[in-house]
């Protein structure tokens, strides 16, 4: 079956850290780069991360630099977000999908498969 499957939402101060991990499929891993995007009411999704599945390249929202970090462990099929020094602006649903196998056309790229979300929560 071809899905991906956040977990590791909550709800964490101001300053807190959280993990999210995005299990994929293998035919996901295989063929596409994974990306974390997220979206919070009333505003537009926003690219947060993307990992190249061709080099393992990543890439971040400035809104995110320096406080974000993407991995991926190829033998669980798995993405992690991990963040820290989190802000009251970075409470939404995030979600991993599946992008163009190189970033290429990330943040502004279509999904091919995407997964339902996790609610992360930063309380100020």
């Amino acid at each position: 079956e071809v899905q991906l499957v956040e977990s590791g939402g909550g709800l964490v101060q101001a300053g807190g850290s959280l993990r999210l991990s995005c299990a994929a499929s293998e035919f996901i891993f295989d063929n596409y780069a994974i990306s974390w995007f997220r979206q919070a009411p009333g505003k537009e999704r926003e690219g947060v991360s993307c990992i190249s599945g061709s080099d393992g390249s990543t890439y971040y929202a400035d809104s995110v630099k320096g406080r974000f970090t993407i991995s991926s462990d190829n033998a669980k099929n798995t993405v992690y977000l991990q963040m820290v020094s989190l802000k009251p602006e970075d409470t939404a649903v995030y979600y991993c999908a599946a992008v163009d196998f190189k970033c290429t056309w990330w943040p502004n790229t279509g999904m091919d498969y995407r997964g339902k979300g996790t609610q992360v929560t930063v309380s100020s």
